[in-house]
């Protein structure tokens, strides 16, 4: 083996090993990802499941002040429309007391937030975004679909730094009440 063999035997080698090495220092800076995408996925599930939970329409609402009708009888636009109980969105003093899907719209928490709204000191990088809406669906059931707004979209979006892409989550939740 010549000195000029030699010498390009270690600059290959050389070569070769730098690029392993960068392939593996990208592979180690990106493992965190799929940790990061899991915890965002599991926020958003147990913000959405928090939301669905909630009553359909505020329990103060009752137009005709007669208990045995209720928002389902007697809201006839959406549920989340000032006039069906949604006058005023995250009006109830804090998440702690949102006792209806409308009060959650809007929703925008910088650090993940439990249901008595304490923060979540291990979940603080994250950033949760809820929107509610009426979805334009109607049921086959007449006594859904004579009222607009009897199925609701609740829409959540989690983000966190190391994500390129927020993760989003959405369901559907009908007066069925």
């Amino acid at each position: 083996m010549t000195f000029v063999e030699l010498v390009a035997a270690i600059v290959i080698i050389a070569v070769a090993s730098l690029g392993l090495m960068l392939a593996v220092s990208g592979a180690v800076g990106r493992s965190a990802d799929p940790m990061i995408e899991t915890q965002a996925a599991a926020v958003a599930r147990a913000y959405l499941e928090e939301i669905s939970l909630a009553g359909f329409c505020d329990p103060e609402y009752d137009p005709d002040g007669n208990p045995a009708t209720g928002c389902r009888q007697e809201c006839i636009a959406s549920a989340c429309a000032k006039g069906c109980g949604g006058a005023a969105f995250g009006g109830e003093g804090g998440r702690a007391g949102f006792d209806d899907i409308c009060d959650y719209q809007g929703l925008d928490d910088d650090g993940v937030r439990d249901r008595r709204d304490l923060a979540l000191p291990a979940l603080a990088a994250y950033r949760v975004r809820v929107g509610v809406a009426d979805s334009g669906v109607k049921l086959g059931d007449p006594a859904l679909s004579a009222d607009s707004g009897q199925v609701l979209r609740i829409d959540v979006s989690v983000d966190h730094a190391g994500l390129t892409t927020p993760v989003r989550m959405s369901v559907f939740r009908a007066n069925v009440e």
